[in-house]
């Protein structure tokens, strides 16, 4: 049976651990070349699509580029294959320049959004084009297309036409096109976009074993939080041209150092309040509740957003907390997700796992729900807040 055929229940946990427990690297990686952006800025006109992004990737590294559409990523991504030359700041790969290099003499390689196949060229043709225009003789090219086509689990495919394959076959000649040049960097640009759900995890496992398997620093740029959270070893994310936060994925996912992150990556209740004590917040809703040192500037007196998310919240038999009433409950595969308004007219969303033949709480049902322990996070209320 298919993995994501064993994943179609809303098994997003286990979703993430099957891509993570690819991310090992083998013998081979290790191999890939460091690439370091410095000040990297892009003004068209007045407006800045990349404002002074600076990262450090190491070598063998798998970094995803998180933010959603307009947020400066595939500008970024365009920067460092050399389509695009940048207003300011430089590029380096294994600690040297590239800025002065044409696109096709970085050694970068990049795989498309639609996989840009030859549609003419059979899947050989298709993975030894780049190895033909560097002038690689016909018995080396044979070699490194048999190598690549093993590597992608496609030899059996090598003479079919690109319209005799599935989205995830094309996928995957794409990927072994732009690694039979041994590029130094390899760039992803939304590869899984195309495909449906369960072939979009198949692939991102498939994408993520061959990655590891070649050593090769790569770069994915995607708008899809749990992409990144699964795939990467770490996850830049961009807002408005600018870098927000850059770590691990348990890093950016369990301590976001910003409103924006919080709310980006992963769901998230928004509730307002004020900031009472040191960690103490007083919400509208007449709850009080302890959370996280505030992120920010915040002092006490000072209006505050508090951030929970779903999962982190508990239905309690009794005691303090958000009282409310359930208005509507969603089975979710192995999960139930409860909305529920509280005294003044909020909403908040729970996550909680569904055992066998459960189903959710009915409308009109009240309850009280508490944050987890250190589940609370508190930032600044946005300017122009109440």
């Amino acid at each position: 049976m298919r993995l994501a055929q064993r994943l179609s229940n809303g098994e997003t946990g286990a979703a993430m651990s099957a891509i993570a427990a690819v991310s090992e690297p083998d013998q081979a990686a290790g191999a890939g070349y460091s690439l370091a952006l410095e000040g990297i800025t892009q003004r068209f006109g007045a407006t800045a699509a990349v404002d002074d992004v600076s990262l450090a990737i190491d070598g063998g590294e798998f970094l995803a580029l998180l933010g959603p559409s307009g947020c400066g990523k595939t500008t970024l991504l365009r920067i460092i294959a050399g389509f695009v030359a940048q207003t300011a700041g430089r590029v380096l790969i294994a600690d040297r320049p590239v800025d002065a290099l044409p696109a096709n003499r970085r050694e970068v390689g990049i795989v498309f959004q639609n996989y840009a196949l030859f549609p003419h060229m059979t899947v050989t043709e298709n993975v030894g084009y780049g190895l033909a225009a560097r002038g690689v003789g016909r018995a080396d090219q044979r070699r490194r297309i048999g190598e690549m086509l093993e590597l992608v689990q496609l030899s059996a495919l090598a003479d079919r036409y690109p319209r005799q394959l599935s989205g995830g076959q094309q996928q995957r000649v794409a990927l072994a096109r732009a690694l039979a040049v041994r590029p130094r960097i390899l760039l992803l640009d939304e590869p899984f976009a195309a495909l449906d759900k369960n072939l979009r995890l198949d692939m991102q496992i498939e994408v993520k074993r061959i990655q590891r398997r070649a050593g090769i620093t790569t770069i994915l740029v995607t708008h899809d939080q749990e992409e990144a959270l699964s795939m990467a070893d770490r996850i830049a994310v961009l807002n408005r041209g600018r870098l927000e936060q850059l770590g691990s994925p348990l890093d950016v996912y369990d301590t976001p150092r910003s409103l924006f992150v919080n709310t980006f990556v992963g769901g998230c209740n928004l509730l307002p309040g004020r900031l009472v004590g040191a960690t103490t917040v007083a919400l509208d809703c007449g709850a009080t509740l302890q959370a996280r040192a505030p992120a920010g500037p915040v002092s006490v007196g000072d209006r505050i957003v508090a951030c929970i998310r779903p999962e982190h919240l508990t239905v309690a038999d009794d005691g303090d907390g958000l009282a409310g009433t359930i208005e509507v409950g969603m089975p979710l595969g192995a999960a139930v997700v409860h909305e529920i308004r509280l005294g003044n007219g909020d909403t908040v969303k729970i996550a909680e796992g569904r055992a066998a033949g459960g189903a959710p709480r009915p409308p009109g049902t009240e309850v009280t729900i508490l944050p987890r322990p250190g589940a609370v996070f508190v930032f600044p209320a946005p300017a122009g807040a109440q």
